[in-house]
């Protein structure tokens, strides 16, 4: 009796045991998927951004525009759900993979692809910073780029055996570069005669300050003691544009800011800080009898355009204004 009794319990544990491994529909295996040290790359042809590790690819269909040129605010990512046009597929190949199998409109025909995962949901949260290139001489700062950091949140991959769910997967970042703005400028000043307005430009680019008109004063200033004042939003108040159109002189000193040529960027003044920052300094010398010339330079002044911003650097020179008595 008692051999019989150990006989069914050891039965009973078997057939459990068979009963727990049939309920596994897939969802519990949990495949590794590592692409930690892949380098992020793109396609220059199409939305694809990707990495590839060996026989294996996780690709990233996204359209371009979900990646600004404005940084974002702390804790505050841009968003965006996984669908069918914003996609993520992890993909197996047969042998090594290559920039060919992914960006091209018909691909190698080796190797061939063994197996995909698609995400069917989750988010796509994109982190952006500006990246800056500085000046270690004058430091200057200039944007060069953006950096975008995508994170995979909630993201479900289905495969042949089940799902697999990451809470969080760091996809990792994606940068950007741009055309730094030229600042071409030369070092001679106009000021317009019916306002305050002074300005220095190019072709496509224009430096304007409405400076305090005491700091043009036709008397030579004293050595090392120039006239200064501080950037602010009345007075002083210093102005970039960056022009899409042929810029000529007949844009300034006018009631109404033209429409032509069509502007492409606009960035302001960040208000100073009396002997700290955004500082107006004005030397001025003789120019011959009854002549003046009035040296401006704009010290650690920053440049604001929405949440992007930029120091000019310790001592930009805007430049020389002539003026007669």
């Amino acid at each position: 009796m008692e051999i019989k009794f150990i006989m069914k319990r050891v039965l009973g544990l078997l057939v459990f045991a068979v009963l727990l491994q049939g309920c596994d529909d897939g969802n519990l295996t949990q495949e590794d998927i590592n692409f930690e040290t892949a380098t992020m790359q793109s396609c220059s042809t199409n939305n694809l951004i990707y990495k590839l590790n060996k026989t294996e690819a996780l690709i990233l269909d996204i359209d371009s525009t979900s990646f600004t040129k404005e940084p974002s605010l702390k804790g505050a990512p841009t968003e965006i759900d996984i669908t069918s046009t914003n996609r993520v597929v992890y993909r197996f190949y047969a042998g090594a993979v290559s920039s060919d199998n992914i960006c091209e409109t018909i691909p190698p025909a080796t190797p061939i692809v063994t197996d995909q995962w698609n995400a069917t949901d989750g988010k796509i949260q994109i982190f952006t910073t500006a990246i800056k290139k500085t000046n270690t001489t004058d430091n200057s700062t200039r944007i060069t780029g953006y950096n975008h950091n995508i994170v995979f949140k909630n993201i479900t991959f289905a495969k042949n055996n089940g799902t697999q769910v990451y809470e969080t997967f760091a996809f990792g970042d994606y940068e950007k570069s741009i055309t730094p703005l030229p600042f071409l400028f030369d070092k001679t000043v106009e000021k317009c005669a019916t306002s305050n307005q002074i300005y220095n430009y190019t072709s496509s680019e224009a430096l304007m300050l409405t400076i305090d008109p005491s700091l043009l004063a036709n008397e030579v200033t004293p050595l090392n003691t120039p006239r200064t004042g501080i950037i602010g939003t009345t007075t002083n108040v210093l102005t970039y544009r960056l022009f899409s159109g042929l810029l000529t002189p007949a844009y300034f000193c006018n009631a109404t800011t033209p429409t032509t040529p069509a502007l492409s960027q606009e960035w302001t003044g960040v208000e100073g800080v009396a002997g700290t920052s955004g500082i107006v300094e004005v030397t001025t010398t003789t120019n011959g009898p009854g002549s003046f010339k009035h040296t401006i330079v704009l010290k650690k002044v920053t440049l604001k355009k929405g949440r992007n911003d930029f120091l000019l650097g310790d001592n930009f020179i805007f430049g020389d204004l002539l003026t007669t008595n």
